[in-house]
């Protein structure tokens, strides 16, 4: 990026494709998620490339790239994706400043203010930082994964040079606020202000901040691993300690310092990535959650009840057993699952609860009520997927909890992510054991339905309840499913039903029929199922492809996709529901699951695949394929060549998301208003 055309080219392209519409400090938060998300990145998808390139491996993969190739490419497209990201951090900070919300550097600070800080600093920082200096008696320090590092070379005796590192202490806030006002300095810039004096006696020469992102991709032998829990709990500690898989740097950093500093933590050239601003904008988050302001950010939206939910004298396994009940979250509340769960667990009748947990909150109401539910007496068992990246933590914390509180806890299958989302409570009825069951398309985390979109089914169907009871057998013992009546696990059968939903479409298109595919998912990845999607377009099957993330099938590509349409929308809340739509010219069939079209997803996770039978629950879906094939605003569509447009449209506007929250309110509004007349006619 030292190109001087180069860097005016980015500008150009950038200036074309920010968008301005969205509120401020929600364009903080974006930019602090896509600091996180590349950090993810880093340590997995090009921690595991590295791997490739350290055992050798060359062979090229199905787009005909190397291991060495493929990293190449990586650095290029990051540096870009960099620069242009610190040029809207840059313009971010000038508009936040019209706020009167100031970021400001210690050159600018009034004599009130430096004399504040000098107090925070020896009150505050100074007893919990510790100056460390590299020398024949103190080797090189082992450098925390992602930590925000102060490098400096430090004027020795006889003329030597020093090498001194402080870490910058995660344990207090990194945005200092200033007295008077809403004004912040970085605790980077506070230390650096006082370098002097934690190496008091010596000249500081030169300094810089710095930050290492390790390889977190760590293999486990499962197949040797005596027991599971402490096997993944060591390589969680193993993993602060990875190969170094990036270095980022301030761009004016001394070369002096940057070549001691690769060589000691043996990093090549190429992982070098020279900064032109704050390292590390996580922080961002904590600028977008200021007080007050709201009229810069989004306009607060409450989750609205579910209809079928909202019946004084019905309980809701009364209703559930009337009809299955569609939920879309967060236009609709999640807090409906939390209280079947929490109501199965006092329920008398209720004998068992069974439930898969991948992603649960940090204080997981969910997870309470199991182990309620357990101390009631109830036998309850629950699969917690322990090898759920960065969540694992997390995870194990639950896990020992529900194993204390008297549940039946499992770890899945060896060899196999269980990413699945089932829930099956038994309960005792009329004559009859009766079987409740919600499947998904997300994690059971009362949080991220906040902002996750994903759709869910509560249902008693008995031939579905028979299926969830064989997929948690599987699971939790060594029983092999010989047959299913309407569900499809991965990596069982799902690939292959997806391949003759596929086909069935392909042979309806060569007998003349309208066929019709539309499918939403995050990620597009898979050969086959890319391959097979190329033969249907060429077969004249419409496919149009929702697709918010990574998408390797290229739409409208000579005669072999010219039937192919691909969109990805980015917006308020992340894209996360996974639907599949056929339609052969006769029969209409729709499915939700928890897999995406990856390899990984069909061959290597234990996933869930189950029908929508019911037809107000039929439409409503086909009615939400159709609002996002129309969004015209946050809506971006896939070109031949890889790149992404936006949707010209001259007619009204259509922000779908935004649609969703709107008719999900009148729908409750309505639900509200007859709750009301039938409760006065009582």
């Amino acid at each position: 990026m030292e190109n001087l055309a180069d860097r005016n080219l980015i500008e150009e392209f950038w200036r074309r494709r920010k968008n301005k519409t969205n509120p401020l400090l929600e364009r903080f938060r974006f930019l602090s998620i896509a600091s996180s998300n590349l950090d993810e990145f880093f340590m997995v998808r090009v921690a595991s490339i590295v791997d490739q390139i350290s055992a050798g491996i060359t062979i090229p993969d199905i787009a005909g790239y190397t291991p060495l190739k493929k990293l190449q490419l990586i650095r290029e497209k990051v540096h870009f994706m960099v620069y242009e990201e610190y040029l809207c951090f840059k313009e971010l900070i000038c508009d936040l400043k019209k706020q009167e919300i100031t970021l400001i550097n210690p050159k600018e600070l009034s004599d009130t203010q430096k004399k504040y800080i000098t107090n925070y600093y020896y009150n505050t920082i100074f007893p919990v930082i510790t100056p460390i200096v590299v020398d024949k008696s103190r080797p090189f320090p082992l450098i925390l994964n992602k930590s925000l590092n102060i490098a400096l070379l430090i004027e020795g005796d006889n003329d030597s040079v020093i090498f001194g590192t402080v870490q910058v202490p995660s344990v207090i806030g990194r945005l200092v606020k200033l007295p008077m006002g809403n004004k912040f300095i970085l605790l980077e810039d506070v230390i650096k202000m006082f370098s002097k004096e934690l190496f008091n006696g010596h000249k500081i020469l030169n300094m810089s901040c710095y930050r290492i992102t390790r390889n977190a991709d760590l293999a486990i032998d499962e197949e040797g691993a005596e027991d599971l829990l402490e096997t993944i709990e060591q390589s969680i500690r193993r993993r602060k300690w990875g190969e170094v898989i990036r270095i980022e740097v301030e761009k004016n950093i001394d070369i002096k310092l940057l070549n001691i500093l690769r060589t000691e933590v043996e990093a090549d050239e190429a992982d070098v990535y020279k900064i032109d601003g704050a390292i590390d904008l996580t922080f961002l988050n904590k600028i977008a959650a200021i007080k007050g302001y709201e009229c810069l950010r989004y306009p607060k939206f409450e989750a609205q009840v579910v209809p079928e939910f909202n019946i004084k004298d019905k309980s809701m396994f009364e209703v559930i057993r009337e009809k299955d009940v569609l939920l879309y979250h967060p236009y609709q509340s999640f807090q409906h699952v939390v209280d079947f769960v929490k109501k199965a667990a006092s329920d008398p009748n209720v004998l068992a609860i069974k439930q898969t947990l991948y992603r649960v909150s940090g204080k997981s109401p969910i997870v309470e009520a199991l182990m309620e539910a357990a101390e009631n007496g109830k036998e309850v068992t629950v699969l917690v997927e322990l090898k759920a990246r960065f969540d694992e933590e997390n995870n194990i914390v639950w896990a020992k909890r529900l194993e204390k509180s008297g549940c039946h806890v499992i770890y899945g299958l060896v060899g196999l992510k269980t990413h699945g989302k089932l829930l099956i409570v038994v309960r005792k009825e009329v004559g009859r054991i009766k079987s409740y069951v919600h499947m998904a398309t997300g994690n059971y985390n009362d949080v991220t339905a906040n902002f996750y979109t994903d759709l869910g089914l509560f249902t008693s169907n008995d031939m579905i309840a028979k299926d969830a009871s064989s997929i948690f057998n599987m699971l939790s013992g060594y029983a092999k499913i010989s047959s299913m009546n309407k569900l499809f696990v991965a990596p069982l059968n799902m690939r292959s039903k997806f391949i003759d939903l596929i086909n069935e479409q392909i042979k309806s298109a060569k007998e003349g029929k309208n066929a019709r595919i539309i499918v939403k998912i995050n990620a597009l990845v898979d050969r086959e199922l890319i391959t097979k999607l190329y033969e249907a377009s060429f077969a004249g099957v419409v496919i149009d492809l929702i697709v918010r993330g990574i998408c390797c099938l290229r739409p409208n590509y000579g005669e072999i996709s010219r039937n192919i349409n691909v969109i990805s929308i980015v917006g308020r809340f992340l894209e996360h529901s996974r639907i599949f739509y056929f339609y052969n010219g006769e029969e209409e069939k729709v499915y939700l699951s928890s897999a995406d079209w990856m390899t990984r997803n069909l061959d290597r996770r234990v996933e869930i695949l189950f029908p929508v039978e019911d037809k107000k629950n039929k439409f409503m879906i086909k009615e939400q394929l159709k609002t996002y094939l129309m969004d015209n605003v946050k809506a971006r569509r896939l070109r031949s060549d890889g790149s992404y447009e936006r949707i010209e449209d001259s007619h009204d506007t259509l922000n779908s998301q935004k649609y969703f929250q709107e008719k999900a309110k009148k729908i409750a509004v309505r639900s509200s208003v007859r709750k009301k007349i039938i409760d006065f006619h009582r």
